[in-house]
């Protein structure tokens, strides 16, 4: 290993700002423990997890000053060794060599890390204020109650003064007219009978500022109680502490019912004081198994002479009805009725198929998949699935249950893998090579490469392995092109335009073969996500709002959704195929996405800037795991999800009568593109 910038590891060499980051590298760990010189200890102690230390010194300097083209070390240690690899046209080198897209360039956002991207930027003009996106806009449109910004911080929860109950609310949220900290707004909705909203008075950009620092959630999420951070409204009450302090679960027993929630504690069980749920038949039984005694006195001794549906309980505040798991009682207070946890439970219920039924439910799975023993989730049947990864000049296969890694492919060094995608039938992998503006492919079988089209240059390409074509977008030009999967370089570019015209620089590319569907994102003026046949015909806007620069795209077939990572606001988002159920999280480590993949329960996705392969949980955006870091971006991913015709997947001949092509090529001579 190289001295100064790299520490040994078991594998091989990892570079110095790696030990001691919060993240394990090396398979044993040693890169976060004290080591016998006592390298990890010397950083932790000295500089502290976010710095370095300069070798032989006591200077401390930030991860981002390495490699940022100043000599911060006295010795020059932190601008020994760093990479040389040139920017691509259209993006803007910052100064520590991470490559933006030059539009990023004084958006508000710190791109680059360093802020070199943001160091010499006009102001907003007077009159205006910047959104956290980077979006002048004007001061009067501040609390008028639209988005005008695209991440909603021009909507911020100071906007309004709001009135609440006392003793209604977990204790700490905000009380009174004149506080600056906002109520949570399910608790404020389920307590208040009426929210007086006043408009803030805003005279000035500066003090609009400074209000607004002190609660800068957007619209989806709201602030922890200690002020250092947001959580998203889904992760109220779920029974996690999301936020430092815990104040997301504080006080969730107390909340009171409103129609159409579901109540904290279910209509068996009774609320204890101290936010705990008993079990009813333990209420008024001569013992204090609260933790407060509220289970217990009172009047225990009224007898239960109501007309129950179910079940009638003693309890404190007298008799109450009560129904069994599965059904919550009625607004009359008597009867009960059946939950439906497929429509309530719309996380957590199943991983796929759900299905309803008096007091309880049951999960299916599609075919392809088996049941766990949980009865909740979904896995796939076969061979364990693969992650296919491009890192500069190779591709990785990383099994994602067993954490097995290989090279599967690699090319010349100069030559970065780009954009990929795996044909399931032949077992190859196409990828864009930028350096020769052309289409490759790699048979994985017999090692076998060749070139598909050359004089194209793209940010995505996606295969129609069932109709057996590669579809490509084409951000300067505007266009979505294709070309047949067994075409052969002859010298002449043998490939079609799918689209053309009122298309605002094409992104990331989808493809739903089976349905004869594509989906694509638009990053330009005006950022969207788009379906069409993958004809070309029937296209339409599948979401136009609250988008920055969704840049990442995956399709969940078993879900029926459709992820999307966004650059620009930092953030996961999902939606129905159909446009609607829009669910967005808002997540810090979402920073650099290039692409994504969706396999099973998870989400995964390549940062550039991190230089890493991350996880999350793709219903909760939680459990973030880091699965893979190297020495240089990572670009293209893929799960190869669906195998090729598979006997263990009997309805994949049945379902593939959709896509017209999959049968002779259509009927056509050459190119044949699917009209469902």
């Amino acid at each position: 290993c190289a001295a100064s910038r790299q520490a040994a590891c078991v594998f091989g060499c990892i570079p110095v700002p790696w030990l001691c980051d919060g993240e394990q590298q090396c398979p044993d760990g040693t890169d976060e423990q004290c080591g016998q010189a006592g390298e990890c200890c010397a950083i932790s102690s000295v500089c502290g997890t976010k710095k370095v230390q300069c070798p032989g010194t006591h200077h401390c300097i930030p991860h981002w000053e390495l490699c940022d083209r100043h000599q911060d070390c006295e010795d020059g240690w932190d601008e020994e060794g760093c990479p040389q690899q040139p920017c691509l046209p259209g993006q803007w080198q910052c100064r520590n060599r991470v490559c933006i897209m030059a539009e990023w360039k004084c958006n508000g956002i710190d791109d680059c890390g360093d802020s070199s991207d943001e160091d010499v930027c006009a102001p907003c003009t007077p009159g205006m204020v910047r959104c956290d996106e980077g979006k002048c806009i004007l001061e009067s449109l501040m609390c008028d109650d639209k988005d005008d910004c695209l991440d909603g911080t021009d909507e911020p929860s100071t906007c309004g003064k709001l009135h609440t109950a006392a003793g209604c609310c977990p204790s700490g949220w905000g009380q009174g007219e004149g506080s600056h900290t906002a109520v949570l707004p399910h608790v404020m909705l389920c307590c208040i009978p009426t929210v007086c909203s006043a408009r803030v008075d805003i005279r000035s950009g500066d003090l609009y500022w400074l209000a607004f620092l002190h609660l800068s959630c957007s619209r989806t999420h709201v602030p922890c109680r200690d002020g250092t951070g947001c959580v998203a409204q889904e992760y109220l009450c779920d029974g996690e502490k999301d936020c430092a302090d815990g104040s997301d679960e504080d006080g969730c027993a107390q909340l009171c019912i409103t129609p159409g929630h579901p109540a904290p504690c279910q209509s068996h069980e009774y609320p204890c004081g101290l936010g705990s749920c008993l079990n009813a038949s333990l209420v008024c039984n001569g013992q204090q198994d609260c933790a407060d005694g509220s289970d217990e006195g009172g009047n225990c001794s009224v007898p239960c002479q109501r007309s129950c549906t179910h079940l009638c309980y003693p309890s404190p505040q007298g008799p109450r009805c009560w129904c069994g798991p599965g059904y919550r009682l009625a607004e009359d207070g008597l009867s009960c009725k059946d939950i439906d946890e497929c429509t309530e439970w719309s996380k957590g219920a199943c991983s796929q198929t759900c299905l309803n039924s008096p007091g309880s439910y049951s999960c299916g799975c599609l075919p392809g998949y088996l049941l766990e023993p949980d009865g909740h989730v979904c896995k796939l049947i076969g061979p364990e699935p693969k992650l296919l990864v491009a890192v500069q000049s190779e591709v990785l296969s990383y099994g994602l249950r067993s954490g097995h890694e290989e090279v599967v492919l690699a090319t010349d060094k100069d030559h970065v893998v780009f954009s990929l995608d795996y044909d399931l039938v032949e077992r190859k992998v196409f990828w864009m090579d930028l350096a020769t503006e052309s289409i490759r492919w790699q048979d994985l079988n017999s090692g076998k490469k060749g070139t598909l089209v050359k004089g194209v240059r793209s940010d995505c390409i996606a295969v129609d392995w069932l109709g057996r074509n590669l579809y490509w977008t084409d951000g300067v030009a505007g266009q979505v092109l294709a070309t047949r999967l067994g075409a052969a370089w002859q010298g002449i570019p043998e490939y079609t335009v799918v689209m053309d015209g009122d298309m605002d620089q094409p992104h990331s590319l989808v493809l739903q073969p089976l349905a004869g569907l594509m989906y694509w994102s638009e990053v330009g003026s005006h950022s969207r996500l788009m379906e069409a046949s993958m004809d070309g015909s029937r296209r339409h806007v599948l979401l136009a709002q609250g988008l920055g620069w969704p840049t990442a795209l995956a399709l969940d077939l078993p879900t029926q959704r459709i992820f999307w990572l966004d650059e620009k606001l930092g953030s996961v988002g999902s939606a129905h195929l159909d446009g609607s159920s829009v669910k967005v999280l808002k997540l810090p480590w979402v920073r650099s996405p290039f692409a994504a993949a969706v396999c099973e329960g998870q989400l995964y996705w390549s940062e550039r800037k991190t230089w890493s392969v991350q996880q999350v949980d793709k219903a909760s955006g939680k459990n973030r795991t880091v699965l893979l870091k190297r020495h240089g971006q990572p670009h293209g991913l893929q799960v190869p999800s669906w195998g090729a015709p598979n006997p263990a997947v009997p309805a994949l001949a049945v379902l593939a009568g959709t896509n017209g092509c999959a049968k002779s090529n259509g009927g056509c001579a050459q190119l044949c593109l699917p009209n469902p």
